[in-house]
């Protein structure tokens, strides 16, 4: 739903940003680099010493590299096969950290095992669902469904986490990562019926 609502807003908003980094020099791969690294940083510091505001802010501000490097690739026509590769691993990392971060603070100072075990159970999925996007389209199947896409989970998760750190009680986000592990588990199932009705259609017309 973000993926469709969102990213043309967004990709508008820092367009002129893409713009002034081709103009330096900067290219596409090196922007998805530094914002993994940036992501990566920001939760795995902040999140674990329970500066889960400021944690956020930092991270906000480099999840958007994932919409300029592709607007940077598409105006200087340096979309290739790697640049999507390169983009969509280092993602997992960056997902990875978030909830990591949230994992290593609620088994810390957040003292909260059952949080830790949603934002575990997130992480998981999260991972599953992409997984078996990726797995379908090496098979020749489409799997473009579901209810919670990577977009919806990240958001979610931080702004939740970033208002939690602000004055929302922490019961808000053991709700909210309750219902994405749901919500993931749910697109899970519905990218494996969507393939498996694919390959039974494709059986019979063969």
């Amino acid at each position: 739903m973000l993926n469709k609502y969102a990213r043309a807003f967004f990709t508008a908003l820092l367009t002129p940003i893409a713009r002034l980094l081709l103009r330096l020099g900067v290219s596409p791969d090196a922007v998805t680099v530094v914002g993994t690294i940036g992501v990566a940083f920001g939760a795995l510091y902040f999140y674990p010493l329970g500066e889960l505001w400021w944690g956020t802010l930092f991270i906000t501000a480099f999840v958007f590299t994932d919409l300029i490097d592709g607007t940077m690739a598409r105006m200087s026509d340096r979309t290739s096969s790697w640049g999507a590769f390169l983009d969509s691993t280092l993602d997992r990392i960056g997902d990875a950290a978030v909830f990591g971060g949230l994992i290593l603070y609620f088994t810390g100072r957040g003292d909260d095992d059952l949080t830790a075990a949603l934002a575990l159970a997130c992480l998981i999925l999260g991972f599953i669902v992409s997984y078996a996007k990726a797995r379908a389209e090496s098979l020749g199947f489409t799997a473009n469904v579901g209810i919670a896409e990577r977009a919806d989970r990240l958001v979610a998760t931080l702004v939740t986490t970033g208002f939690c750190g602000l004055f929302l009680p922490m019961w808000v986000l053991t709700v909210v990562l309750g219902l994405l592990a749901v919500a993931s588990l749910i697109t899970v199932l519905q990218r494996i019926l969507t393939v498996r009705t694919q390959a039974m259609t494709d059986a019979v017309g063969s």
